[in-house]
């Protein structure tokens, strides 16, 4: 199915409070939760790395400064749920050389949080929130800095225990219930991410018209990264791999320093993120724009597993579908051209089998997707005792990224050596099947070689 066309939708302030309110509802009456969006790091001497916030701490505040924490009170009888932020103080010196904080009271009023303090007053105020909740949800053993503080704060509220004062008796993993709220995107998240689908999509197809053969990778990778930015995407999703050649073989190659050759063919795998969301797009084509007879028996085997793919995602089917129809394609191309011996196997049901496909697939077909490159979210079925893989709802969005990867070896055609070739796409899951995120990028033979023909 082809997108619709793409807009700009930043998620509104009361979408990250309806979702805090969706979150208390879930706990238990009065428990309290804490979460710590991610620290700054240093990477040498007086640089930080880039700053990217925590995302499940984004998806519940949309607040983007480090050193935050958000803390939530579940209602109970006499109160009503309460989201609490601590973030760093106003501080006019500091906002010369980096800019603006929002401070407790700026960040309580823009962003809809019912109170605010200062960083420095966490200890304090936790002694207080967590005194008589019955249970505390955190990220059990995410964080070594967060288990300590948690002690500190337990053991604050039991040395009250002769006031009558009780500590939480129970503990709970709170992205077991974040993880499960965000697989399922709302109308902003949806519109951001066809967004972020589409200019990565463009970036492929400026990425295709500029290659030339003696080209470095890390020129077509230039072209990507520009294409993102002079979009208003902020970062890349994950390091581009724009891998030619043999390197393509190698799955999370990313040195990319090698120089083009004619008549091999260029991986690129890239995404980028925008406003916190991230696009994954991986396309194949040739350094020369022609494929040759043998690049075009394998383009058109991965292209037919990805149709075949497709077929399977939508609402009712399970996750392991759609990459078990990507694989009986895929097998039975490998005997059809000679990768796999026909003398071995039966039929394709044995290649399966016996594992014999994954000499030149050793991948699964997708993931999820959205604020992570691998989003979270359960792939199976955790309430029945079998655990079967999950059925596939509306709001979801997964990637179908079939590929083959033939290196060198005994009984291979050697036509096919050093030729590898995935093809993925970002699909939202819709009421009625789904929809293409990422149709912006080419990937039909035909439109391929007539993009590189133009000038």
């Amino acid at each position: 199915m082809n997108a619709p066309a793409a807009t700009s939708a930043a998620t509104p302030m009361s979408a990250f409070a309806a979702r805090r309110a969706r979150l208390c509802a879930a706990m238990a009456p009065g428990a309290v939760a804490i979460l710590a969006t991610a620290p700054e790091v240093a990477r040498n001497s007086d640089a930080d790395y880039p700053y990217r916030h925590d995302s499940h701490f984004y998806y519940l505040t949309g607040f983007t400064e480090p050193d935050s924490v958000l803390v939530l009170v579940a209602a109970r009888a006499e109160r009503a749920a309460q989201a609490i932020l601590f973030c760093r103080q106003k501080n006019p010196e500091r906002e010369i050389w980096d800019g603006l904080r929002h401070g407790p009271e700026g960040a309580r009023a823009a962003f809809g949080f019912d109170a605010a303090f200062p960083i420095e007053e966490l200890d304090t105020e936790m002694a207080r929130l967590l005194a008589n909740a019955p249970a505390a949800y955190y990220a059990l053993g995410h964080s070594a800095a967060l288990d300590l503080q948690m002690k500190t704060w337990l053991g604050a509220v039991r040395r009250q225990a002769r006031a009558g004062v009780t500590a939480p008796s129970v503990a709970h993993d709170l992205f077991a219930l974040v993880d499960e709220m965000r697989l399922f995107k709302d109308d902003s998240e949806q519109q951001t991410m066809l967004r972020a689908a589409t200019i990565s999509g463009h970036a492929h197809a400026r990425a295709m018209r500029a290659t030339r053969a003696g080209m470095h990778e890390y020129e077509i990778e230039a072209e990507l990264l520009h294409e993102f930015r002079r979009n208003g995407a902020q970062f890349p999703a994950y390091t581009p791999i724009v891998a030619s050649g043999a390197n393509a073989c190698i799955l999370h190659y990313n040195a990319n320093n090698a120089r083009t050759r004619d008549g091999d063919l260029v991986l690129i795998d890239a995404g980028c993120e925008l406003d916190s969301y991230a696009a994954d797009i991986t396309r194949t084509y040739p350094v020369n724009g022609r494929f040759s007879p043998a690049q075009r028996s394998l383009y058109e085997l991965v292209l037919a597993a990805q149709d075949a793919a497709m077929d399977a995602v939508r609402p009712g089917r399970r996750y392991s579908d759609f990459h078990d129809a990507a694989v009986k394609v895929l097998a039975q191309g490998m005997l059809d051209l000679g990768l796999l011996p026909r003398a071995g196997f039966a039929s394709v049901d044995d290649v399966i089998a016996e594992r014999a496909h994954q000499q030149f697939y050793m991948h699964g077909t997708g993931h999820w997707l959205g604020l992570d490159v691998h989003d979270v979210g359960a792939y199976r079925d955790l309430a029945q005792d079998d655990k079967p893989s999950r059925l596939l709802q509306a709001g979801m969005v997964v990637t179908v990224e079939p590929g083959i990867y033939v290196r060198p070896a005994e009984g291979v055609p050697e036509q096919f050596w050093n030729i590898g070739i995935r093809i993925e796409d970002d699909v939202l899951l819709t009421p009625d099947g789904h929809t293409v995120l990422s149709a912006a990028a080419p990937k039909r033979i035909a439109e391929i070689e007539q993009l590189m023909r133009q000038p």
